[in-house]
């Protein structure tokens, strides 16, 4: 019979990794006395990092001797002690490749069910010594499992473990996390494993957006239950484009309309993306990049981008002072993931600012298929001064039988008439969808200021919309992820140090471009130090957490992920460049 060989217990603590102060909680070590198991965990014993581990779903962690002897003879170790993998329950028996989703076990007097594979971190690696160990965890097959505590009692250390319910569909650890984490998945897999009611949510929401994938129109490769990937550009690296109009949209917004210098006809593409310009601001300098979303009906023959003045911009002053109707500028292919869902639900084209240039582009796509969907056009700007696109977005709603439209200025003028250029002052908030009856069912397609984003994602929230149905689009950096690590923003600058020697590498959305140096294992290293926003949990291509847009140029893996993310797309955890490079960070 399988038996419980150590109960391990650990509270979060700091230590030093990589120059760095990490909070972790990977640290187990053995008691002798038995222990009550709660819902959330064991007595005595905690999370550093609630976001990636802990919670109802994940309350133990088990892994298994026979683990043990395993990771002994591939890594050729003899030192390891009880709670080396951080695990809460080292057992003997209940192997990864026999033991089921929803296999319910009674231990001491309390039960458990398996609720999904270990996610296995960087963490993992900091505790093993082995920064390998997190994909090896995978790769090998071996990741462990967590339980969910269904009755709250004692265990202790060998009490043995008795099976009392098998889960549906049998399907086992290892064929879990190798669904999510490895290529060669089938839609029938996915709806098996949707059809395991003890499965974490958090699993079935990627099987669901592997199943959308594997379903439809599959155009790309990669996998979307890990990260929400773009689709592969038109074209790599950048293409010469002829400024053919300039218009002034309101007092601060001007709209660029660019050609292609070659008159070949542009490929089809989904409204909500944006292109990256490459500014050749000074002779015998790297090139600014800047980003801007397309606000124009995707057309073969031209792109539309409508720029923001800003005080100190680099990239519009550059625009606005520099460039003039005829011009070439360097383009690249329209990127990102903000980008309309299919579906009947009521569509909240939600802005503020600039933030309407690629709600802009929807707005028209919505129009020129006369949607029959309910559409909602809420904008909130300062005044009728500073309202871009106002007649053009009242055009587009006539055209939608159900299309409707709510603006909001916050320091309108003696001149701005309410219920003709505005319909109320103020700011948007949730308060003021709930009043004018936005339905709570809708896809909120949100873009404008962080702090509007920020406001109204919580906003969204804590009026019960699912987090699915809200859609954003950042401009400038993006939020970090760095688990276990207090955030510190600093203003991204070159590395410390003489300039590398390799290739250039250009951040887009930060504004540096460094020289490779190959003293970095990878391109996250080098954007880490040059204080780049980045964003990472395992750091050996497991995850897809720190997926990037590869603008241009090209990159070699090693180590080599355990699944290629689409093309146009790299892991910089494990990535080195191998010409110039442009990251879509």
């Amino acid at each position: 019979m399988p038996r419980l060989l150590s109960l391990n217990v650990g509270l979060p603590r700091d230590v030093t990794w990589n120059g760095k102060t990490v909070h972790t909680a990977i640290w187990k070590s053995p008691v002798k006395d038995r222990r009550m198991v709660r819902k959330l965990n064991i007595v005595g014993d905690g999370q550093g990092d609630l976001a990636g581990h802990g919670g109802e779903q994940r309350a133990v962690f088990v892994y298994q001797m026979d683990s043990y002897h395993y990771w002994e003879r591939i890594l050729a170790r003899s030192d390891f002690v009880f709670g080396q993998f951080g695990e809460n329950f080292t057992v003997e028996g209940l192997p990864d490749n026999e033991v089921c989703i929803g296999d319910r076990y009674r231990i001491g007097n309390a039960i458990f069910e398996v609720s999904q594979p270990r996610v296995t971190c960087y963490r993992v690696g900091i505790r093993m010594n082995e920064p390998r160990m997190p994909s090896l965890l995978v790769a090998h097959h071996r990741p462990g499992f967590y339980f969910r505590v269904l009755q709250e009692g004692e265990v202790g250390t060998g009490d043995d473990i008795a099976k009392i319910a098998d889960g549906p569909e049998r399907m086992t650890v290892t064929d879990i996390d190798a669904l999510l984490y490895l290529p060669g998945q089938t839609s029938e897999q996915l709806q098996r494993a949707l059809r395991i009611p003890a499965l974490s949510k958090g699993w079935q929401g990627s099987f669901q957006a592997m199943l959308h994938q594997d379903l439809g129109s599959k155009t790309t490769v990669g996998n979307p239950g890990l990260a929400e990937e773009e689709q592969a550009p038109a074209w790599p690296g950048f293409r010469p484009m002829r400024v053919a109009n300039i218009h002034k949209e309101s007092d601060s917004v001007t709209s660029f309309v660019l050609k292609p210098a070659d008159g070949q006809p542009l490929p089809a593409f989904q409204p909500g993306l944006f292109v990256v310009l490459r500014l050749p601001l000074d002779p015998g300098k790297p090139p600014v990049l800047r980003s801007y979303s397309l606000s124009d009906l995707p057309a073969a023959d031209h792109f539309r981008i409508s720029v923001k003045s800003e005080l100190n911009g680099i990239g519009s002053s550059f625009l606005y002072n520099r460039t003039h109707e005829g011009d070439v500028l360097d383009v690249s292919a329209p990127r990102g993931s903000f980008t309309l869902h299919a579906g009947q639900s009521p569509v909240v084209l939600l802005s503020a600012g600039v933030g309407a240039t690629p709600v802009m582009a929807m707005l028209h796509a919505l129009a020129s298929e006369a949607s029959q969907r309910e559409i909602w056009w809420i904008y909130g700007a300062r005044n009728r001064i500073e309202h871009p696109f106002a007649e053009e977005s009242r055009s587009l709603l006539k055209q939608l039988s159900r299309g409707r439209a709510y603006i909001v200025y916050s320091k309108p003028t003696a001149a701005d008439r309410v219920g003709v250029d505005f319909d109320a002052p103020g700011h948007i908030d949730t308060t003021l969808l709930k009043r004018i009856g936005v339905p709570q069912n809708s896809d909120f397609y949100l873009c404008g200021p962080a702090s509007f984003l920020q406001n109204m994602r919580d906003g969204l929230r804590t009026w019960g919309v699912p987090t699915a149905n809200v859609h954003t689009e950042i401009f400038g950096t993006l939020d970090t992820i760095t688990p276990g690590m207090a955030r510190v923003d600093h203003t991204p600058h070159l590395p410390q140090g003489q300039p590398g020697s390799g290739p250039a590498i250009s951040f887009a959305r930060s504004g540096i471009t460094a020289a490779w140096d190959p003293k970095f294992a990878s391109l996250l290293e080098l954007a880490e130090a040059c204080d780049v926003p980045v964003r990472w949990s395992c750091r050996t291509g497991v995850c897809h957490t720190c997926m990037s847009g590869l603008i241009s140029g090209s990159i070699v893996y090693n180590p080599e992920p355990l699944e290629r993310p689409a093309p146009g797309n790299v892991l910089v955890c494990c990535s080195q460049p191998t010409a110039d490079v442009t990251l879509d960070l």
